[in-house]
């Protein structure tokens, strides 16, 4: 089968070996679509962090020599994953092996599984039923369906009052209804699968999370314990989440289409018309005169690697008007500081383009201090002019998905 969760060693006092310990770990696997079963190994340390460390999640595995036993629904359910089985595995040094199966035929086969929840996929609360029951679910276990927004790069580590280290990453979650929701993780198999998500293009099922209210925060989240069942991008379940997805990673584009136009001459917080890239064309066709706008659209070109003398320009300091640094005075007949010595920046010179849904606005410019803050680096971009639509970027920031969601619904 193909391993779909994994928990840590852990050790407990060997009651018929005083002053020894037993160590155990557990992991499910899964065979089909709807048939998957819980293991459990125990034994010395040696033997069970060999073990452990032999597979991870997503893993194809051969089980030879379990023992089958049945499986107390109570008791075996409380702290594992709940199964379809009547049954459970335990492994021994002794009798069972576990290694990885060779056979790519059987690896195409069951590495599809992990792609299908094991509970049903319409049986989820979203972000905003969980902030909106509030502190009412708290100790519940619930499913979550919702997409990857951040993952901290390193877990945090920390020991504890009796001297054993641990370790604790938080993921943060959303979909379109909470734009942030606190995922914990506290195993390291647990973080390991976190850690290798991609954010803002991974949908996660989340079978039996733990919720709770965190009284620091005053807010509700969830917690990833031994039941938990993470599933990645669980299949055909997340058309929805991706769509927003695709909204909630939308930048937001205020736009000016006079090339000539600079951050100074319009209040970007006054401009409110909202446009798609075919209604800018269409309205710059209809008229000559410049209009302002904001559209949420991607920046699909950037032309970072063009020459040198493309991207890097010598533009006088009073007037901005591109000089070259070997003449005395700057040639803009109406620069206010035509007689005085030049004084003189070098910039980056870009062009973008941006699009949505409905187009590509081409050759636009991202000027300073604009660019600079969009890039989080000194870069200042123009285009030369040319006939057609002409658009300059007045401000760029990541778009509220709750305006993506209001101003671009024909996408759903």
């Amino acid at each position: 089968g193909v391993i779909i969760g994994k928990t840590d060693v852990r050790s407990f006092p060997d009651r018929k070996n005083i002053g020894f310990d037993r160590f155990t770990f557990g992991f499910t696997i899964k065979d089909s679509p709807n048939c998957f079963i819980n293991v459990s190994a125990w034994g010395n340390d040696g033997y069970i962090n060999l073990l452990s460390n032999s597979f991870s999640f997503g893993d194809c595995v051969i089980i030879e020599n379990p023992l089958v036993a049945s499986k107390d629904p109570e008791k075996d359910d409380r702290f594992c994953p709940a199964t379809p089985s009547l049954y459970r595995l335990l492994l021994t040094e002794a009798h069972s092996r576990v290694y990885l199966c060779a056979d790519t035929d059987t690896i195409d086969r069951l590495l599809p599984l992990i792609h299908q929840p094991v509970k049903d996929s319409r049986d989820f609360y979203s972000l905003g039923d969980i902030m909106a029951n509030g502190q009412s679910l708290d100790g519940n276990v619930i499913n979550i369906l919702a997409a990857v927004k951040s993952v901290r790069t390193e877990p945090k580590q920390f020991t504890t009052s009796d001297g054993r280290k641990g370790q604790r990453l938080e993921v943060k979650l959303f979909d379109d209804s909470v734009t942030s929701f606190s995922l914990v993780c506290w195993d390291r198999e647990a973080i390991q699968l976190i850690q290798t998500l991609i954010p803002k293009e991974t949908v996660l099922f989340i079978a039996d999370a733990k919720i709770g209210f965190d009284s620091f925060r005053n807010c509700m989240t969830a917690t990833v314990n031994s039941k938990t069942i993470i599933t990645v991008n669980p299949g055909k379940d997340i058309t929805a989440i991706f769509s927003y997805i695709y909204i909630f990673r939308t930048p937001k584009l205020t736009l000016a289409t006079d090339i000539s136009m600079c951050c100074c001459c319009c209040a970007v917080d006054s401009i409110s018309d909202v446009y798609t890239v075919r209604e800018l064309k269409q309205k710059a066709q209809e008229s000559p005169e410049a209009f302002f706008g904001i559209t949420y659209s991607f920046i699909s070109r950037l032309d970072l690697d063009s020459s040198l003398s493309k991207v890097i320009k010598t533009r006088c300091s009073r007037c901005k008007y591109q000089v070259t640094e070997d003449i005395q005075n700057c040639t803009n007949p109406s620069c206010p500081g035509r007689d005085q010595a030049l004084s003189v920046s070098t910039v980056f010179d870009l062009w973008v383009d941006i699009t949505d849904h409905t187009g590509t606005l081409q050759a636009c410019t991202l000027r300073s201090p604009v660019a600079e803050k969009t890039l989080g680096c000194t870069v200042l971009p123009s285009a030369k002019l040319r006939g057609g639509i002409k658009g300059t970027i007045l401000a760029c920031a990541l778009a509220d998905p709750g305006e993506v969601k209001q101003y671009m619904s024909a996408l759903l």
